[in-house]
């Protein structure tokens, strides 16, 4: 009998032990955050997500890994969108999203943002408003840019970097040729040009800086097909195996970024955060790069593309009170100038372009204010609710050059009804 009831005491005491840590993690509400993986963004999330919970002990910020593609990352967020699954509280969003997935997120002005909104530049937030909701709070903004090596440049004899697609061909392929005598895995320029999201944004920085328009314009109209877009993607074409590596057809950012930051490449397009790792302590290039506006067909017609992440809180969150809060302190000015200063991940405020603890860790932030201010934007708002669609067309297309199966003119030509065909149906 005595045997009996220890035993029944010791299971007691196990079922009190098991049940009394999920009990107490049961009162606390969980917040989930669909996370970029991209440099630092999970690091600098967690980070904040700790913060949050030492100044909040009843919430649990956790957050999910989602692929690094955008492109990946949109089907996966649409797979939970469709379910209307309350697993997601809070999603990270691109700038050319809040139009298609507006249905899908609550009004933030109803949770607090209007006291805020004032603070991030107006373009933006006049982006994430759909019919007079704020579907997403401005989290960072980016544009496109040159990183370029300054003491190959220096070694090599040029003046500065380039202002011209000729003027960067001739100094990468002078650089590459003479690095790759003692080192084969040296290229002159690495970009995007896997078909996903990332290809449509090169591509229109290519288009654009040639005059050859946005693809799609403002006002609806598909400029796409011009002989200035003809020749902007036929140079870019021209580039893989004789400045740029034959792989590029497959590279996303962080591809170019290992290439670059291993010391390997003259020059590479990518965002801002790529800075910060490449002047970490454990990068081949530290202290031997710059970054300046993408070069032009001619002096002064460069283009940025214009990115950004936003935050969103799901319309099928259980807590939706509580997941804006979070994204309220993760987009705040204090969030907004760690992130600026560790990642270097463009803020969404404008005071934080003089704040002297950004400038000083990330110079560039002041010296090419008007590259992030004036970027091209992409046509999402023109084309929403099909933005998705029209950047699938154009990615697939732009790829189709980079690879050889067919000619631009061709390309464009085709690209030209297919985008009308999609704009015009119901």
């Amino acid at each position: 009998m005595n045997v009996v009831k220890n035993l029944l005491v010791a299971s007691l005491v196990v079922i009190m032990c098991v049940v009394a840590p999920l009990s107490s993690s049961a009162e606390k509400i969980v917040i989930t955050v669909a996370s970029g993986t991209v440099g630092l963004e999970k690091e600098l999330i967690d980070e904040a997500a700790a913060m949050y919970m030492k100044e909040h002990p009843d919430v649990e910020v956790r957050a999910l890994e989602t692929p690094e593609l955008a492109t990946d990352r949109l089907g996966l967020y649409l797979q939970f969108f469709e379910a209307k699954s309350p697993e997601v509280d809070i999603y990270q969003i691109d700038v050319i999203w809040p139009g298609d997935l507006a249905e899908h997120m609550v009004d933030l002005y109803q949770y607090g943002a209007k006291d805020v909104a004032q603070d991030h530049f107006p373009a933006i937030v006049q982006n994430n408003t759909v019919d007079g909701k704020l579907i997403g709070l401005p989290w960072f903004t980016d544009a496109g840019l040159l990183y370029y090596r300054t003491d190959l440049l220096e070694k090599y004899g040029f003046d500065g970097p380039p202002k011209t697609w000729d003027q960067l061909e001739e100094m990468a392929a002078k650089i590459q040729e003479g690095e790759q005598a003692s080192n084969p895995d040296f290229w002159g320029f690495v970009w995007q040009g896997n078909a996903y999201e990332g290809l449509t944004c090169d591509a229109l920085e290519w288009i654009y800086s040639h005059g050859g328009g946005s693809i799609v314009e403002p006002d609806g109209t598909i400029s796409i097909n011009n002989e200035k877009a003809v020749k902007a993607l036929e140079r870019a074409a021209s580039w893989i195996g004789k400045i740029s590596p034959p792989g590029v057809t497959g590279f996303a950012e962080e591809d170019s970024r290992r290439v670059w930051q291993a010391g390997n490449a003259a020059f590479m397009r990518n965002w801002p955060y790529a800075y910060s790792l490449g002047m970490a302590d454990d990068s081949a290039v530290k202290g031997k790069f710059d970054v300046v506006p993408l070069p032009g067909d001619e002096e002064g017609q460069s283009a940025a593309t214009l990115g950004g992440w936003q935050l969103a809180v799901s319309k099928y969150s259980e807590h939706p009170d509580v997941a804006a809060d979070v994204a309220l302190f993760m987009a705040s000015a204090d969030g907004q100038k760690r992130r600026a200063i560790k990642g270097t991940l463009n803020p969404t405020i404008m005071s934080l372009y003089k704040d002297p603890d950004v400038l000083e860790a990330v110079p560039f932030f002041g010296s090419l204010y008007e590259v992030f201010t004036q970027a091209v934007a992409r046509p999402s708002s023109q084309t929403a609710p099909r933005y998705s669609r029209v950047s699938q067309l154009i990615f697939e297309s732009v790829n189709d050059v980079l690879m050889g199966r067919r000619g631009a003119q061709s390309v464009l030509d085709a690209l030209e009804v297919d985008l009308q065909d999609l704009l015009d149906s119901e």
